[in-house]
């Protein structure tokens, strides 16, 4: 896997605990691998064509991406649209007045710099799911740790974002996944891949799904499998 040394960080939700990422032979074809948050050209600031994540989908053997551009759907249909070789969810990271959020399974875009209510309403009336990116790091524009808590209490939270692999302080992503914990909110894994070596460097291995209720099932059961990848975008990629 691209990125250098993998990290194993400890389960804080009752999880199988993070291993070892497997051998080629080792991985139960029952269960997918799924890269929750990952961006393309179409974010702006990122260099990853559709075309290269296919070839980066194949080499880490991924099973379904959420294409999370920002602002924006136009990538994941185009990944949808050139078969890319893995299933696509269509998602999208919103900046709120609040912080940022990432809708999963939409159908319409979401306008950004909306009240984080007003957000997650749009998101949920077309059957998506809220799922919240990096909350803990200040480097980003996150929810931050009284935000976080209070979206979860509040029930506002499908999924919290418990590994990122561009996080390279592990007490962020171990201190998202208490908090999740304690609000009995599903933890998701995500690359935030802006480049081509980003992809794969954290996914989930879980259970399949066929939808957005499934999906979040399916989390619950899954092992994280990640490690910190520095996130200086490989511009000649």
């Amino acid at each position: 896997m691209a990125g250098g040394e993998h990290r194993s960080v400890p389960d804080r939700q009752g999880r199988r605990n993070r291993g070892d990422r497997p051998g080629e032979g080792d991985i139960p074809r029952h269960l997918t691998r799924v890269d929750c948050h990952l961006h393309t050209v179409h974010s702006g600031d990122s260099v990853l064509s559709v075309d290269r994540l296919a070839v980066r989908v194949a080499q880490e053997r991924l099973d379904v991406v959420c294409v999370t551009d920002h602002h924006t759907l136009a990538g994941a249909h185009e990944a949808i649209a050139r078969d890319i070789g893995a299933r696509v969810v269509v998602g999208e990271e919103i900046r709120t007045h609040d912080g940022e959020i990432i809708g999963l399974f939409l159908t319409d875009r979401v306008p950004y710099v909306l009240p984080l209510p007003e957000a997650v309403r749009r998101i949920r009336a077309q059957g998506g799911l809220v799922y919240v990116p990096h909350p803990l790091d200040r480097a980003r524009r996150s929810v931050g740790r009284a935000g976080l808590t209070r979206l979860c209490a509040e029930g506002v939270v499908d999924v919290v974002e418990t590994f990122n692999a561009k996080i390279g302080d592990q007490r962020l992503n171990t201190d998202a996944a208490d908090i999740a914990a304690a609000h009995g909110v599903a933890g998701g894994v995500g690359s935030d891949a802006h480049d081509p070596p980003g992809v794969g460097a954290a996914y989930a291995e879980m259970p399949d799904f066929d939808g957005p209720r499934s999906f979040l099932a399916a989390l619950r059961e899954a092992r994280v499998v990640g490690e910190y990848r520095d996130h200086a975008v490989d511009w000649e990629a």
